[in-house]
């Protein structure tokens, strides 16, 4: 999935389908593995800045319990995020359970920013907590309750590909999008089907000259 990934990890574009598509592992490697696996990714996200980064790594060291805990909730976060959205894309129901899981860290989010004044007026802002081991999941969270409240469901898809299965926002006009990047699935299944097309015009050659 070279297509996709960027210093290692999948990237699509939206951050909580970018946080969703890390259970989609590959051959070579198996996404949030561990502890500093999950913080390199929210570097990577732009969700940590390289000292916030190197602060939590040494955290971890000191609680290797806490950080097995924030860990154990980011890959059960991931997975919810991937089924809620995977439910959507197949015109599914989305299964209780893991909206539960989301609206669970919806609230910790929400408990963990707080309005700040800046030069046009007023942001949300962080709580000065760097100590919480999960709380590069907080702004996931968020970034999923919008995206489920924009009312542009009907952009949300899955690749076609079997094999893929990304999670992708399809910004084409007449919203057919089918993979996840031509360039990648799509090659592939358009390479699948000449060969299809290929053996069956053999094979009928064949039958013709018998």
């Amino acid at each position: 999935m070279s297509e996709h990934e960027s210093c290692g990890f999948p990237v699509e574009g939206q951050l909580c389908l970018d946080f969703a598509n890390t259970a989609l592992s590959d051959r070579q490697r198996v996404w949030l593995a561990s502890y500093p696996n999950l913080v390199a990714w929210g570097e990577q996200a732009g969700l940590l800045t390289t000292a916030e980064g190197d602060y939590l790594r040494q955290e971890a060291k000191r609680r290797p319990h806490d950080a097995a805990v924030a860990l154990a909730r980011a890959v059960e976060l991931r997975d919810a995020l991937l089924q809620i959205f995977a439910a959507i894309a197949a015109g599914r129901a989305v299964a209780a359970a893991d909206l539960a899981i989301l609206n669970e860290r919806l609230a910790l989010a929400q408990a963990g920013r707080q309005l700040v004044a800046a030069a046009q007026g007023f942001v949300w802002a962080w709580l000065p907590d760097s100590g919480v081991l999960d709380r590069l999941l907080w702004p996931v969270a968020l970034a999923a309750a919008e995206l489920l409240t924009a009312g542009e469901l009907t952009r949300v898809k899955q690749c076609a590909d079997a094999s893929c299965g990304w999670l992708f926002i399809d910004t084409s006009r007449n919203r057919s999008r089918r993979w996840c990047a031509m360039s990648d699935c799509g090659n592939r299944a358009k390479a699948r089907r000449f060969y299809q097309r290929s053996r069956s015009a053999s094979d009928s050659s064949g039958e013709s000259t018998e």
